[in-house]
């Protein structure tokens, strides 16, 4: 535990915990009940844009909602900002 926890520069307590929600269904319930995990998949060599002067690569993240409309974002976006936007297009 304490070798994975360091690989991946979270305390040790934090994996225990999560194991304990996971274990517990704290991780799994229902849409409005906070954080959860979800699937994730990690595309290789489609992970930059052309810009728009085309000069440029710029890295962004990709995200495909759950209605199936893509979000593209840069790789720098807040968070916070990458929430509300995926809220309001699965919303609308």
């Amino acid at each position: 535990m304490t070798e994975v926890a360091r690989r991946h520069d979270v305390h040790p307590n934090l994996l225990h915990l999560w194991r304990r929600q996971a274990r517990t269904g704290a991780l799994s319930s229902a849409a409005d009940s906070g954080g959860r995990f979800v699937p994730v998949a990690i595309a290789t060599g489609s992970g930059a844009a052309v810009t728009a002067g085309g000069a440029g690569l710029e890295p962004v993240i990709e995200v495909v909602l759950r209605n199936g409309r893509v979000l593209r974002l840069p790789a720098g976006v807040s968070p916070a900002r990458a929430v509300a936007l995926a809220d309001l297009l699965e919303r609308s």
